[in-house]
């Protein structure tokens, strides 16, 4: 009797797909870093809409597309000559988030006791600003450690928001600080504080928010196009009445 494969034995051969695309494939063959980001990006939005519409099967080959994209990179990477510091394989790649996850884990792999997920986050914001001080002491430690570093700026403004709040605040910072400052985009920063304080996700309730707006108005427009009208010649006042009737 053949004995089952382990759990993640067909990565494995995702691998060797991987190689055999780079030698095989013009298109595959010619895609760098820089080429492939998009896709990066892509990719997880595709997987973020599918959760959001609950398509669990759909669910599995969007998270394959995304995954697709760790290998890809992970390829390139392994084919710079050995000695290159920007070398690395994808078991690299395994073992970087491995000795992350476990360091950042010490209540699971290690003998620390916590009371609580709040106790969870304390310890996980202290061992992240330990890493931070790490590397820059690794730099020359010329440079000055914030509880805010290594926040990536290069997301949805409404997440970075909720990002900067939060790291702040889970390091000390007063909570009753973070507001409208009376500028540009304050009164946007104030809503996301808000939604946090009422634990609330602000990036994906404003999307739950934005698919509540696009399913009414086309509501609207179908009862408008039911009374033989186009949604485009519609007054401001029949729209309102479209509105209230399809509310």
């Amino acid at each position: 009797m053949t004995e089952p494969q382990p759990v993640g034995h067909r990565l494995l051969r995702l691998v060797e797909v991987m190689d055999t695309l780079r030698r095989a494939c013009p298109w595959d063959r010619s895609q760098t870093h820089e080429s492939l980001a998009k896709y990066l990006i892509q990719e997880a939005y595709e997987t973020l809409e599918t959760i959001e519409e609950g398509d669990v099967a759909l669910l599995r080959e969007e998270l394959g597309d995304v995954l697709l994209q760790v290998v890809f990179h992970a390829a390139i990477a392994a084919e710079r000559p050995e000695g290159d510091p920007e070398r690395f394989t994808v078991d690299d790649v395994a073992d970087a988030i491995i000795d992350k996850m476990t360091r950042r884990h010490p209540h699971v792999f290690g003998g620390v006791e916590v009371s609580g997920t709040d106790e969870v986050w304390s310890n996980w914001e202290a061992i992240k600003a330990a890493e931070r001080a790490a590397k820059a002491e690794a730099r020359g430690g010329a440079e000055e450690v914030s509880v805010l570093d290594g926040v990536p700026f290069a997301q949805p403004a409404v997440m970075l928001a909720a990002e900067v709040q939060g790291r702040a605040v889970r390091n000390g910072f007063p909570a009753d600080l973070v507001g409208d400052d009376g500028g540009e985009g304050g009164g946007l920063f104030a809503a996301v504080a808000a939604e946090r304080d009422r634990d609330r996700d602000a990036e994906t309730d404003l999307r739950a928010a934005a698919r509540r707006f696009d399913a009414h108005v086309r509501a609207a427009e179908a009862a408008a196009r039911a009374d033989g009208r186009d949604p485009r010649d519609l007054s401001e006042g029949e729209w309102r009445s479209y509105w209230a009737a399809t509310a």
